[in-house]
């Protein structure tokens, strides 16, 4: 059975990474290459959803001389699911010997420094976004996935795709994580009685019926994450890096990006104490006493939401901005999660199987029904914890007007903060082309890490 394991792990699937909004496909559709449909190949022997492996992967793992002992990162609103998750995988292996598995709360933001830092004692599996898969495997610290065949058969094409880098060692595409959600992206939540269901499709709309409400409108325009959406907006969209690890971006049309980031500016100006930069945490806080009307968030913040506003709970993709004469599609950032295995874990084996458990079908739709996560797995997807739930179709309808999360250089995330602090400011004047365009090329020169 080493032998059989040491082929799984061997072998590599060949695919073309997304490179982020040039020209890049990022739909959230379940099609798939009609040679990756089906039941996974007989090569991996795995129950018929791919959630559970053959016990005997487990080979030398498990015995009475060696209990699998195993540490699992994960978000702290999922820590308690999981441990669930957990004990459910270790009654489906009865004949193994699982001395413990503990779960620990950690930000996926923060995984990949955390794992950098020391490997050795970090988690031997965990979660994190797609945008820190590179560094993990420039650094050598993440093991290729095991089960492969499934993990393609069983996931949507572009999380598949997602998760695959080139080996720096071979040079070859290899799949690096399992597949855990297909909805890291935010979405605008808001208060339907405040908010009209019309109004929710305009940027002046929404800020319109806030104001006359006495409410706040909250994103988090310090954040990188989120001030992207003005960048990307403008026009001036991510095209992968270069060779050296530098930020490319595609071509875009000056004059119209300088008055696309005015007409942010100037909304955030008309609309002074109504529009507030604050962190998406006010959001749900605001929604509980009332002080909020409406916010960009994100999935991982959907049941809170949906608690503290009940049948007042809206949601939609993100809404136009008028600029000129033109309704203009506010364009987003939008990845996917992963599940990635330690390659420093003292139980391989073990780690992979557990991943591709937790990765599975059953453990995404637990996380759909109870989290609101958005699954990478085609089977969930056609469930109706997916096709009826509003936040997630507003994120799929989002993410056909996003820039992939992937290929991003580090330096990126710094830069777009500090332009969106900037155009909220008070001291900033919208009217100021000059500025704005020395803005734009500052920060662009800046994630280049030029500036």
């Amino acid at each position: 059975m080493k032998k059989i394991f040491a082929i799984l792990l061997a072998g590599m699937m060949t695919a073309t990474a997304l490179v982020g909004c040039g020209g890049g496909d990022t739909s959230t559709g379940s099609s798939k290459p009609e040679e990756s449909s089906g039941a996974p190949a007989n090569s991996e022997k795995v129950n018929e959803t791919g959630s559970l492996a053959d016990e005997s992967y487990f080979a030398d793992e498990g015995t009475a001389e060696n209990p699998i002992s195993l540490k699992v990162w994960a978000p702290d609103k999922a820590v308690s699911l999981v441990k669930k998750q957990i004990e459910e995988f270790k009654k489906a292996y009865p004949n193994t010997n699982f001395k413990e598995i503990t779960v620990v709360a950690q930000g996926e933001t923060d995984a990949a420094t955390n794992m950098l830092n020391d490997p050795s004692v970090a988690a031997d599996v965990f979660s994190l976004p797609s945008d820190q898969l590179d560094k993990l495997v420039d650094a050598g610290v993440i093991a290729p996935v095991a089960f492969k065949e499934t993990v393609t058969a069983k996931n949507s094409e572009d999380t598949v795709k997602g998760g695959t880098l080139v080996n720096p060692k071979d040079k070859k595409d290899t799949l690096y994580a399992y597949p855990e959600t297909n909805d890291n992206g935010y979405y605008l939540v808001y208060d339907n009685s405040v908010v009209s269901d019309d109004q929710a499709k305009t940027l002046e709309g929404v800020l319109e019926a806030c104001e006359k409400a006495g409410k706040q409108f909250i994103m988090d325009c310090g954040d990188g994450f989120y001030a992207c959406t003005f960048a990307f907006t403008a026009g001036v969209k991510i095209d992968g890096l270069e060779a050296d690890g530098t930020q490319k971006f595609v071509k875009y049309d000056e004059d119209e990006a300088v008055k696309t980031l005015q007409a942010f500016a100037k909304l955030m100006k008309d609309y002074k104490g109504t529009f507030k930069s604050l962190n998406p945490t006010n959001i749900n806080s605001g929604f509980k006493t009332g002080k909020t009307g409406a916010g960009f968030d994100g999935s991982w913040n959907t049941a809170d939401n949906q608690k503290a506003l009940g049948d007042k709970f809206g949601a939609a993709k993100l809404p136009t901005i008028k600029v000129g004469d033109e309704d203009k599609q506010l364009v987003s950032i939008f990845g996917y999660k992963y599940i990635g295995v330690n390659g420093s874990s003292k139980f391989p084996k073990a780690a992979q199987i557990l991943a591709n458990y937790l990765a599975g079908e059953e453990c995404q739709l637990q996380r759909t029904e109870e989290l609101g996560w958005g699954p990478s797995n085609i089977a969930v997807q056609g469930n109706k914890a997916v096709t009826e739930s509003e936040v997630l179709q507003a994120i799929k309808e989002q993410a056909s007007n996003a820039c992939a999360q992937v290929n991003i250089a580090s330096t990126f995330w710094t830069p777009m903060g500090n332009l969106g602090n900037k155009l909220v400011s008070d001291s900033w004047k919208p009217d100021d082309a000059a500025a704005t365009k020395k803005l734009l090329d500052d920060t662009i020169a800046n994630v280049r890490d030029e500036g």
